[in-house]
Parts: structure tokens; sequence; C-alpha cells
């Protein structure tokens, strides 16, 4: 019998050590891996000062330290060197993550009972305790990507060890343009399948609700604007007083994948809201960020010290309001809120709520022509509703009214009788 090659480990025994970290530099590569002694892992640092070099945001950078940071401790946990990595033991590394239990710094407390669990009221799921199949999805594109940089510049394994599965059915590139460059073809090998999701809108109740718990003109402005822009947290977050045009009703917002700046329309009663805002604020100079909270720790001699609202105290005012209504809205929800309803209207075409989402491929929009299931529960009860309503009795059509014989002569130019 022919033996296969690999070692056999016992995945569900494995723990990841408290090794090394995720750091902010506040320089110009803004994230940096170190090990368990505080200095820089050389292999990423130079991987990540080429991905922002390549025009990427410090957020992506953020996101890809902490995929190749959990990497690394689970090389360290094989005992395996990172430039020695095989395919196998990227095979072993998504099967730990598909029945490993995210490992928290701190213990869940009051929202331990609900990890996984539907909400009764917006049909949505809580954040489980693992690793969803997106997240297995990224790190793999992730490390696929370092280990194409690497070996490029001459450093690591000969093959990569995210392999790709080839074309079924036909060889890969097998229609090249000899002109164009090869481009690789076929899903990543270890890849899992993705659920497939749908789109929610907020009925008008639920959003009346939620925006009946914010307790800040602020937090109403922020809310209006982000359902009637269907922009995103980030970009609503980065807007500075240059950027509104009250005369239009527009914002400017910096689009969170190419950077570029586009104006949206609004509707009225978000500018209404973000008058009785910058009315409390005061002054704002055109430069400055128009989403400001106060500091309690923090004391000036005029007062408490205003500091730009971040994405963090964002979550937490949404975190309070979800808490009274017994909901686990998020912002991304009005994105797909303020979508849906412009499709809906019959009055945008796809390509218009294309422009306004920022969507760089019609493909991604048309994730919104999927009816939603609740949408149409909605459409049949009101059907059936309309079935079990008696049929209205029919009217008698009005008698005819008789011509009158002397008209009759004038026009047909003779005598009747």
């Amino acid at each position: 019998m022919p033996s296969f090659g690999g070692v056999h480990r016992d995945l569900q025994s494995i723990r990841l050590a408290r090794w090394g970290r995720v750091v902010p530099t506040g320089e110009v590569i803004p994230y940096v891996v170190v090990d368990h002694e505080g200095r820089p892992v050389e292999p990423i640092q130079r991987f990540l000062r080429d991905f922002m070099g390549r025009g990427h945001s410090a957020g992506s950078v953020r996101s890809y330290a902490f995929d190749l940071h959990r990497w690394w401790r689970f090389l360290v946990a094989i005992d395996v060197s990172w430039d020695r990595a095989t395919s196998d033991d990227v095979r072993d590394f998504v099967l730990w993550m598909g029945q490993a239990d995210k490992q928290r710094r701190a213990p869940r407390t009051k929202s331990a009972g609900l990890a996984g669990q539907v909400n009764p009221i917006t049909r949505k799921a809580y954040p489980g305790d693992r690793y969803s199949a997106r997240t297995i999805r990224h790190s793999n594109a992730v490390l696929r990507c370092f280990y194409e940089y690497v070996i490029d510049v001459g450093q690591g394994p000969l093959i990569n060890p995210v392999r790709r599965d080839r074309v079924r059915g036909r060889r890969a590139n097998a229609h090249h343009n000899p002109l164009e460059p090869f481009r690789p073809e076929g899903r990543l090998r270890y890849n899992p399948k993705l659920p497939r999701q749908k789109p929610r809108a907020m009925p008008d109740e639920r959003w009346n609700d939620l925006f009946a718990a914010m307790n800040s003109n602020r937090d109403r402005a922020i809310l209006a604007l982000a359902v009637s822009t269907a922009a995103r947290a980030s970009e609503l977050l980065g807007i500075r007083g240059v950027d509104l045009d009250w005369g239009d009703q527009l914002v400017q917002v910096r689009r969170k994948g190419s950077g570029a700046m586009q104006w949206l329309p609004a509707s009225a009663e978000a500018f209404v809201w973000l008058r009785l805002y910058l009315d409390e604020l005061g002054k704002l100079s055109p430069g400055d960020p128009i989403w400001l909270t106060l500091r309690r720790r923090e004391r000036t001699p005029d007062g408490l010290a205003h500091r730009p609202l971040t994405y963090d105290a964002l979550r937490a005012v949404l975190r309070r309001a979800n808490d009274a209504l017994g909901t686990n809205w998020t912002m991304h929800d009005l994105r797909h809120t303020s979508a849906l309803r412009m499709i809906r209207s019959h009055k945008l075409s796809l390509r218009d709520v294309q422009v306004i989402l920022g969507h760089a491929h019609l493909t991604t929009t048309q994730i919104y022509l999927v009816e939603d299931d609740h949408e149409v529960l909605r459409k049949v009860r009101r059907y059936l509703a309309d079935r079990a309503e008696p049929a209205a009795a029919p009217q008698p059509e009005p008698g005819g009214v008789g011509y009158d014989a002397a008209d009759l002569a004038v026009l047909l130019g003779g005598d009747l009788k």
C-alpha cells in the first residue's frame, strides 16, 4: 500500500500561546507584529511596508497584521518555521480555525449567552465564538498574498503553500492572450464555502425605534445621514466642515476602497438634525471634523475637551441603543436599508444605486435585487388579506340617455317618423 507523507496532528488539542502581538507605531507603517520579546517580526514588517507602499489604507494594514500574527502563533504551536510551511500546514490551519474558539483577552460577560443566537426582533445572528467562513477565507487570501511577496523577492519557500485548485474541465490559461500577463485561475484550495447571505432592510417601525433611542442631536444627525446617503460608517466619520454643501444638501465622503472623494445627496431631515447639532457645537472651522465627543477625563480651561468621534465610540452609541431595545443593529444595516429603499422605489436605476454605493462593479450592487424573504412574506400576507375581504357587489350601470327626435332629424336631414 502506498505511503503518503505528512504529519497527523491532533487539531483539537492545539492551543495558541500568548506569543507576540500587533502594536500601533504612529509612523508611516501604522502597525507592526512583534514577537514574544517585543522585536518586530522581520518578514511581516517588510511585507507590510510593501503593502502600505501599494496604496492600501491603515485599516487594511491592521487587518493583515492580525491575520499574519494568528498564522505565526499557529506555526509556533506546531513548531514549524514560516519559510518551511507547506500546503499540509495551511490545510491543518484551516481545519483548526473551523473548530477552534476565538481566544479573547477578556472572557465574555453579558453577551456569553447570546453568542451565535438569532435575535427575535432583527432576525440577525449575534457574533459567535468561532471563526466564520468569511474570516477563514480572508486569512487564506492574506497568507497567499504574503507568500507571493516573499517568493517574488527571493525569500521563503519555493512554492506558495496556499495552493489554488485547477480549473475543472480545462487547462488553466488555456485561451491566454500572449500580449497579456498570466492571471491566476481557480479558487484557493482550502477556502470554505460561504453561506448565501441576503441584505436586509430595517423595517420603518424598527428604524423609528432606533432613531428615538438616540440621546443627542449628534447621534440623530449621523444616523439620518447614514440611512439617506448609504455611506459607510468610516466614510461618515471623515466628514469635515468643508464637505457640507448646505445649498444643494450634499455631503462629500472619501470612499473606503478607492480613496476618491464623492458628493452624495442627503435628505432634508438629515440636514435639519445636522444644523441642530452644529448649533450646539458652536463655531467650526472648514477643515475640522464635524463629529466630536466630550472626553470627561480630559479638561481644558474652557471645560471638557472635544475629541473626534471614533468608530469604537460610535459602536458604543449603538450598543447602548441595542441594549435598550433588545436588538443588535449595526451601522452597516443602515447602508443596506438605504440601498434597498432606493432599489424598491423603482425611481432609480441599478446603475444609479451603484454610483451612490460606490461599488466598482455592477455585480456587487446586484445582490440588492434579490428579494428579502421577510419582504416576500409581507407581500403574501397582504395578498391573503385582500383575498379574505368580501368582494364588493357590482353596481348597476346607469341607464342610457335617450336621444331627442328633433335633434336626430336635424343631424340626419330628414323626418324620422
